[in-house]
């Protein structure tokens, strides 16, 4: 596949949208409908709440096609913040109306499960968005409990090799923890929607 292809389906998908194309969204909510669920479900722990969360995101993206922009990454990360944001926000509506009735805790609180629940969905975003040898090497290492030299040996690659993917594995990880959680929509400036989830 030509490496400009998933950004030319990313922009036709847009248009089709745009044009009002009802076989576009079935399209699209099978690609990413899982994706959705999976990081709406992560921040709230519910599974019926991930569900409005899910139709909330496809509904936007059928109402908004002109709000992704192509420039800014790929169409799955800009749905993806979508559903994060989505997420993070009705997260902290429920706890916030919880700590309103008397329920235990403080604001403190509120806002470090939020940025727990945030985190958690950013690295299971993040995981499965890498590149395929950095998540086999990753789950080598960190599931199955091998090192770098027994990591190698399972992925018929170099020890150098399996040192680099899985540091650099490492590295896309600790993004993790480099969003604030926030209801208002994040800049993505030049780092585009990938560093804005």
């Amino acid at each position: 596949m030509p490496k400009d292809a998933p950004r030319r389906w990313d922009r036709r998908m847009q248009q089709r949208l745009a044009h009002g194309e009802a076989a576009a969204l079935g399209e699209l909510y099978d690609h990413f409908a899982s994706l959705v669920h999976g990081l709406a479900h992560r921040v709230l722990g519910d599974v019926a709440a991930a569900d409005r969360i899910t139709r909330e995101v496809f509904t936007h993206v059928w109402e908004n096609p002109e709000a992704y922009d192509p420039k800014q990454g790929p169409l799955r990360s800009w749905i993806a913040m979508l559903a994060h944001q989505q997420a993070v926000r009705r997260l902290r509506r429920t706890e916030s109306a919880a700590l309103a009735r008397g329920g235990e805790g403080t604001t403190e609180d509120l806002e470090r499960t939020v940025r727990r629940a945030s985190a958690a969905a950013r690295a299971d975003y993040i995981v499965t968005a890498m590149p395929a040898p950095l998540r086999a090497a990753l789950e080598l290492a960190y599931f199955q409990r091998r090192d770098y030299r027994q990591t190698a040996a399972d992925l018929g690659v170099t020890e150098d090799e399996a040192r680099r993917r899985l540091r650099l594995g490492l590295q896309l990880l600790s993004t993790a923890h480099d969003t604030a959680p926030t209801d208002e929509p994040t800049d993505t400036g030049a780092h585009g929607y990938g560093r804005a989830l």
